[in-house]
């Protein structure tokens, strides 16, 4: 039997829920890594002593991505739908969740960062969108980055395709605090400022903050999706970037 691409377990007597992606070195955000963390936030929220997630990874890099073959025409639809849901489960979670990252975050990677609230990362990490370098857009950064950073700096970050370091995210607000332990990192602030709280409190806090960006943010996903399947996935320099990248060549664009 397969080992599960994420480890659990709870911390501070039960104060803290770990979430390690455990598919060094790649740590690819395919369906069974969606599936795994998606049933972790299902089953381990409940406690009334919850305070806090923290979600890291083995390894040298956080993620490369999502899993581009299931991007493919004939998997998308369901892709997209499992991490869209995933990330509304993110959203809506009665907790702060914390992000540490080290090296690659990109992709599919970043946009389950973006998912989170505070974000914890190693000053040479490298953090991007690169989609529109196979022909498509990161239907959820574009709804996350514009919330996080702002229009400008999301409009530099998703239409470009560039990655950014550790100290310029930092400088963009997409990345908390840096640090060259970003779990340890995580782990202080948690201990420093949540762990002596009343987990009641925090919960109620979270909400406070939360009850019309992620309603907003939810809205824009579904629309962002619909638009990528019907409208980029219907188009020929989609399908040819993706393809492209599968067969490690490159791109014969037709603008259409």
């Amino acid at each position: 039997m397969r080992e599960s691409p994420i480890k659990v377990w709870f911390e501070h007597e039960g104060g803290l829920l770990r979430l390690r992606l455990a598919r060094p070195k790649a740590n690819i955000i395919d369906a069974e890594m969606i599936k795994a963390l998606s049933l972790a936030l299902d089953n381990r929220l409940a406690s009334a002593r919850l305070s806090a997630v923290l979600l890291d990874a083995e390894g040298p890099h956080f993620s490369f991505g999502a899993s581009v073959e299931e991007h493919m025409p004939k998997h998308c639809a369901g892709m997209l739908a499992s991490l869209h849901g995933l990330l509304k489960q993110m959203l809506d979670c009665p907790v702060p969740i914390l992000v540490a990252i080290q090296g690659q975050c990109l992709g599919g990677g970043l946009e389950v960062a973006c998912g989170g609230n505070l974000l914890f990362a190693h000053p040479e990490a490298r953090l991007g969108q690169p989609e529109i370098k196979l022909g498509v857009f990161a239907p959820a950064a574009s709804c996350l980055l514009p919330e996080r950073i702002g229009a400008a700096q999301a409009q530099d970050l998703l239409w470009s395709g560039r990655s950014v370091d550790g100290i310029e995210a930092h400088r963009i607000g997409l990345v908390n605090e840096l640090a060259e332990d970003p779990s340890g990192a995580a782990l202080a602030w948690f201990e420093t400022h949540l762990l002596t709280s009343s987990a009641n409190s925090v919960r109620l806090a979270v909400k406070a903050v939360h009850s019309d960006v992620v309603d907003r943010i939810k809205a824009k996903l579904d629309a962002v999706e619909a638009l990528y399947l019907e409208d980029l996935m219907t188009t020929y320099d989609a399908v040819e970037g993706l393809q492209a990248f599968v067969e490690k060549r490159a791109a014969e664009w037709e603008h259409r």
